[in-house]
């Protein structure tokens, strides 16, 4: 009996044009979204940034859902540089003090994991939010939407991603969505983090991006 793989117990269809296509034909856009040092604001500040994103909340009609990725970042790669600038200068000087350097950084990271954290929101839209008509809406589902159908549904993701954007950027937040690469990258890491860690990719199936 062969064995399933691992797409098969996946919601994900494809990724099309920075769009997530689910297999019950829902779409999901993504936004990369970056961080503020909510700890040395001033308390004015502070209060401006939760009554900003308060009212953001507030101003939503539909859901989202904020994900944040924590990944340990593997800098033996960064060490090993070190140690072959070390060895190749010449200046003593300059030599001790990469040396010193790097002993600096490997005692650092001894006492614990060092830890990146990336911040994202996923907007999602549905065939049926899109502005279709009752006929069309009482059609059997097909096994995929059409060209029509997908670039009506992406262009009202478009806005509603937008629409996040614009709220979030009143809180002092960036945001830019992520585009198909960068999609496949995201959830590639989220299934295999090990690899991820040392920075090893796989080659892409072609069938999942479009």
């Amino acid at each position: 009996m062969p064995k399933a793989s691992t797409q098969q117990f996946l919601e994900i269809d494809q990724i099309k044009e920075g769009v997530i296509l689910l297999k019950n034909q829902a779409m999901r856009g993504v936004l990369m979204v970056s961080s503020l040092n909510f700890a040395l604001k001033s308390e004015e500040e502070q209060r401006a940034i939760i009554y900003q994103f308060q009212n953001f909340l507030n101003s939503l009609d539909f859901p989202i859902q904020i994900i944040i990725q924590s990944r340990k970042l593997n800098i033996t790669g960064y060490l090993d540089k070190l140690k072959d600038l070390e060895e190749k200068q010449k200046n003593e000087l300059l030599k001790t003090q990469t040396a010193e350097y790097r002993n600096f950084v490997n005692n650092l990271i001894a006492g614990g994991s060092i830890m990146s954290k990336n911040f994202f929101v996923v907007v999602p839209f549905t065939l049926l939010e899109a502005k279709v008509s009752p006929k069309e809406i009482l059609k059997p589902t097909p096994k995929s939407l059409t060209e029509e159908q997908f670039q009506r549904c992406k262009s009202q993701l478009w806005q509603r991603m937008e629409f996040v954007a614009m709220g979030l950027r009143r809180c002092g937040l960036q945001c830019v969505p992520l585009n198909t690469p960068e999609l496949i990258e995201l959830f590639w890491s989220l299934y295999h983090p090990e690899q991820a860690e040392v920075g090893y990719y796989p080659e892409l199936p072609p069938e999942i991006i479009r």
